[in-house]
């Protein structure tokens, strides 16, 4: 061989290393919001708006906001059957929303949730929490 010329070698091969896809905790909240609130429009399919009584309610909403209220997100005394008007227009309607939900789950329940809301408020669910309600509301 001459300095011109080189040798050329083989190159190793490495195996490839298995990586283990890590799934985020945001990403995982927001499938969880999504299997758990089909799961509250089918529960209440058929029912009208929690709020005003309307029968275009077509969205899961709180009557405590997940904002300021995580413990409460998957609560399902918390979340009912809503029209669009009352959830995003009217920002939930709370003072009707608690009169419907008084009718819905009676006075003592709604007055137990609130309770849980002013001793639980903020709550960060572990990944294995999330995905075990995924798990639960999804099938």
């Amino acid at each position: 061989m001459t300095k011109t010329q080189t040798r050329k070698k083989p190159l190793k091969k490495f195996p490839k290393k298995e990586t283990k896809k890590r799934e985020s905790l945001p990403k995982l909240l927001e499938s969880a919001q999504r299997v758990f609130n089909k799961y509250i429009r089918n529960r209440d399919e058929g029912l009208p708006c929690i709020s005003c009584g309307g029968s275009n309610a077509n969205q899961a909403g709180h009557y405590f906001p997940v904002k300021g209220f995580s413990y409460l997100r998957f609560n399902e005394w918390n979340v009912n059957r809503q029209c669009p008007g009352c959830n995003m227009w009217l920002h939930g309607n709370q003072a009707m929303y608690r009169i419907g939900l008084v009718k819905k789950i009676g006075e003592k329940a709604v007055m137990e949730l609130e309770a849980e809301a002013i001793s639980h408020r903020i709550y960060k669910f572990s990944i294995q929490e999330v995905k075990d309600i995924i798990k639960r509301y999804g099938e």
